[in-house]
């Protein structure tokens, strides 16, 4: 069988981790990724889920000038502080 080369960038960071684990579970760096190949072609799909990161804030111009302004106002000593029991009951009203 014809052999062929497979090259991508990587973090060097994540290529050592990536390496000491495969070192630990008796693997080559190639024969992970080999395995990983095989897996996506036997199975016709990426082996674990990959799906886009949900958004945990829309950095609109509006929701900026609005966390600028409370922190404005915190910095200023206007904030109030009310504990996790408090907000959960202001929110079951």
């Amino acid at each position: 069988m014809a052999q062929a080369t497979v090259s991508a960038r990587i973090d060097s960071k994540d290529k050592e981790r990536f390496d000491e684990f495969c070192n630990n579970v008796g693997l080559s760096a190639s024969a992970a990724i080999n395995m990983f190949i095989k897996s996506v072609i036997n199975e016709h799909r990426i082996p674990f889920e990959v799906r886009e990161p949900t958004a945990r804030y829309n950095a609109k111009a509006s929701d900026i000038e609005a966390l600028k302004k409370g922190i404005e106002q915190l910095n200023a000593g206007k904030g109030i502080v009310k504990t996790l029991e408090e907000l959960e009951a202001m929110e079951n009203g």
